[in-house]
């Protein structure tokens, strides 16, 4: 994965090396695709000679070689002439045809035997807006406040839903603190022992001095309209009264930190050429997504099922096929219909955009692709399919997976592991009383619980596991490359900390507990099965008292 843009930098050299070193060999061949056709009036012969080009084109401008890339796509474009004209032609039918080739071939030939690059291979500057971003990296959040045993208790509560959190008692450490940490989250405390407004004071002093405002969040005791003024002037960004309801809270904080913890972006790139795919595969690694790239038609619907992309890039053209075929039979696999598919072209491939979504694609890029540009539009284009989606299959209390989507998801990653042969376990987890908490603290109260809960899950899971609410007060949850013994672990620890959370109601104190009961694809190996004995370890683990993990085994 390429990490930095002087990886990048290093890994472009090494592409030109090996692509001036192959290119004699490229040139070559399609000279003798070309001549093979002339010989035997084989239009296959045709079609390989035009797609060689076609690669050799794009390549060719990936590495600065824009001279070497026109006679390619010259050449490219006679050849596709003819074979949109007349496939079978032998060549008696038009002598100009014939000469205008051979042209083209001969002028490959000469930038071939000494090409010239015409600027220096260097992407420092076109990349240099290009910033990695790791998804995976918690959002630190600083809590100001001289009470430092109020303050203990909201960095514990922040601490369980996977923030990192660090308490200042005093204004002076935490002026310093965040001179060296502006992307933190602050929780500032207005009222301080020896001055009733002395949050809200450092506060704009510090936003005086910072190049970008700080996000801060007031937590006071008062309630009036005066100072939530004084907080909005300071650069406060939310304002919440004493007590915190922690769920408000981590609310707030999830909004304002969504875009550290969202999931990363996966992209598949199906294109022949390996320099294209490396091109293209290492900009949007740089911009922290998760790439998986193809090389042949083969390949792509073992990749489709085990990748799961967010968004498919397509080259127009591929050996076995072309990137519109490609995208009809992808269209028509179950549950891709809505999948966005981006064509990768040259500037000749499609004569408008309109064209592009005639055949089946949602946008085309030209390449080889300016990096601001593949950005861009790969983001868009997820951040859409992402919205849309979850429309259909979010569950709208938790966002977790609803009932449908948690169970198709269980039995595409059973039928990934059982090929793969690795170990899963399901989990199904219900909220323990969860009517009498409703009842006693309102319905409200209960909802607050179940998101509380959601969020726990969504933050101490990994990226791989999948969470879902599987209706009511239940939850299920599958954990991919984990046998029973180990999901326990993981299950019985969130069990644990959600167990200590606290909920409010009325400005009173609560907490929850919940079951669980595990099983996993090694004793039960496909959907009704696991889902049926994980339910059946359930109700054990709430018969034998409750607020614990069950395992079953037969």
């Amino acid at each position: 994965m390429t990490r930095s843009v002087a990886e990048f930098q290093e890994k472009m050299l090494l592409l030109s090396k090996a692509f001036l070193t192959e290119l004699p060999v490229e040139t070559k061949t399609i000279e003798t695709a070309w001549l093979q056709f002339q010989d035997q009036k084989n239009p296959e012969a045709l079609r390989n000679a035009q797609r060689k080009a076609h690669g050799l084109e794009s390549t060719s401008k990936i590495f600065g070689y824009r001279e070497l890339g026109q006679a390619a796509a010259n050449l490219e474009h006679a050849l596709k002439q003819v074979l949109q004209e007349n496939p079978t032609w032998t060549g008696d039918q038009d002598q100009s045809i014939h000469q205008q080739i051979a042209a083209h071939i001969t002028e490959l030939n000469r930038l071939t035997a000494k090409p010239r690059q015409d600027q220096t291979l260097n992407y420092t500057k076109k990349l240099k807006d290009v910033g990695h971003v790791d998804h995976e990296t918690a959002a630190r959040v600083f809590v100001v406040d001289d009470d430092q045993e109020s303050a203990q208790e909201l960095a514990m509560q922040l601490s369980y839903y996977g923030y990192e959190v660090e308490v200042f008692g005093k204004l002076t450490k935490f002026r310093s603190a965040i001179q060296k940490n502006p992307q933190a989250i602050v929780l500032m405390n207005i009222e301080f022992s020896d001055d009733d407004h002395a949050g809200l004071r450092i506060m704009k002093e510090i936003q005086q001095k910072m190049d970008e405002p700080v996000q801060v969040i007031f937590l006071s005791s008062n309630d009036d309209l005066a100072l939530r003024l004084e907080a909005v002037r300071a650069g406060g960004i939310a304002y919440l009264t004493k007590p915190i309801n922690s769920t408000d809270l981590i609310d707030q904080l999830d909004s304002f930190a969504a875009p550290q913890t969202q999931e990363p972006f996966r992209v598949l790139i199906i294109d022949d050429s390996d320099a294209v795919l490396a091109y293209h595969a290492a900009i949007l690694e740089l911009a922290g997504m998760t790439v998986k790239t193809v090389n042949t038609a083969d390949a792509v619907m073992k990749t489709l099922l085990e990748f799961s992309p967010d968004v498919i890039l397509i080259d127009t053209y591929m050996p076995e096929c072309s990137g519109t075929e490609l995208t009809k039979v992808i269209r028509q696999i179950d549950g891709l219909l809505n999948l966005p598919i981006i064509y990768l072209s040259l500037e000749n491939d499609f004569n408008t955009q309109q064209e592009a979504l005639q055949l089946a694609g949602d946008d085309f890029i030209v390449k080889p692709a300016e990096p601001k540009r593949l950005i861009s539009a790969v983001t868009l284009h997820i951040r859409r399919a992402r919205l849309l989606r979850g429309l259909m299959v979010r569950d709208g209390l938790t966002g977790l997976f609803n009932h449908t989507a948690i169970k198709e998801q269980l039995n595409r990653e059973i039928v990934r592991s059982n090929r793969l042969k690795t170990p899963l376990s399901f989990a199904m987890i219900d909220v323990d009383f969860f009517k009498k908490v409703n009842d006693k603290h309102g319905h409200a109260a209960g909802d607050r619980v179940l998101k509380s809960l959601a969020r726990l899950l969504k933050q101490r899971l990994r990226g791989t596991d999948i969470v879902g609410r599987y209706g009511g007060e239940e939850f299920a949850v599958i954990l991919t490359d984990t046998d029973a013994p180990g999901a326990s672990r993981v299950i019985d620890e969130i069990r644990n900390v959600f167990s200590r959370l606290i909920h409010m109601s009325d400005n009173k104190e609560f907490t929850v507990t919940f079951s669980c009961g595990i099983a996993d694809i090694k004793h039960f190996p496909d959907t009704k099965s696991i889902s049926n004995a994980a339910d059946k370890a359930l109700y054990k683990a709430k018969k034998k008292g409750r607020n614990q993990v069950m395992i079953s085994a037969d």
